[in-house]
């Protein structure tokens, strides 16, 4: 398929009509694919950057208003459940999304429509792209159409959130600072490596390195755990 057949496909299955299909182009366009063409084109990272915050305010919502008798300690391993990267490539299964997204050569050749990474983010990417075209409802219609009716806490895959744990030990003391922040990005499109460091005001307590930043930041998170002496 041509770009524009697969802009239209991609609207069909997913059942909604931009009003400005600039945004889902560039929501379904990756780094490795933005880089190849010769035509200006804007990769999905900046719109994979809101989806992640717009898709987290949304499962927050929902599972604050059907779960009322959790605690917050238990909301937040619920949400990270739900919103980790297995979760939304998971999710991205069922609109077959791998196959619409624009790939450069090299990530194609090397399976990049079935690496998690690369799926997941262009998963987040599409939520913003909804979210600026038609707005937070039309968003969240879109978002708890992947989530299951009868979902319960205790049955949802186990997902290990180190930075949510980091997070409740840091909180103790309400005049720090916790901040994830990417220094470095190396190799190939098709291989990235990413660092990240997490900080503590302005000291780094932990660093992490992984395919994806979201992987690296949670292996930052549980390095600064060890190193502080918990169970990580």
């Amino acid at each position: 398929m041509n770009e524009n057949e697969t802009i239209k496909e991609f609207q069909e299955k997913i059942g909604y009509k931009f009003k400005n299909e600039k945004l889902i182009i560039e929501a379904l366009s990756h780094s490795s694919y933005a880089n190849e063409c010769k035509k200006q084109r804007k990769n999905n990272e900046r719109l994979e950057f809101l989806g992640d915050s717009v898709l987290s305010v949304i499962v927050s919502d929902y599972i604050f208003e059907h779960f009322k008798h959790l605690p917050e300690g238990e909301l937040t391993k619920l949400r990270a459940s739900l919103v980790c990267e297995q979760a939304l490539f998971d999710f991205s299964k069922k609109i077959d999304l791998g196959e619409y997204i624009f790939l450069g050569k090299g990530e194609e050749i090397t399976g990049g429509r079935e690496r998690p990474s690369i799926v997941s983010d262009a998963f987040e990417a599409v939520i913003a792209a909804i979210y600026l075209d038609g707005g937070l409802d039309v968003a969240t219609k879109y978002v708890l159409s992947f989530i299951p009716e009868d979902i319960k806490p205790h049955s949802v895959v186990s997902f290990v959130d180190y930075k949510t744990a980091l997070q409740e030990i840091i909180q103790k003391n309400p005049e720090e600072k916790v901040e994830y922040v990417l220094t470095d990005e190396s190799g190939p499109d098709h291989d990235k490596k990413f660092t990240v460091n997490v900080m503590l005001n302005s000291n780094v307590i932990g660093t992490g390195i992984g395919k994806s930043k979201k992987s690296a930041e949670q292996n930052a998170a549980k390095e600064a755990l060890s190193l502080m002496g918990y169970e990580a």
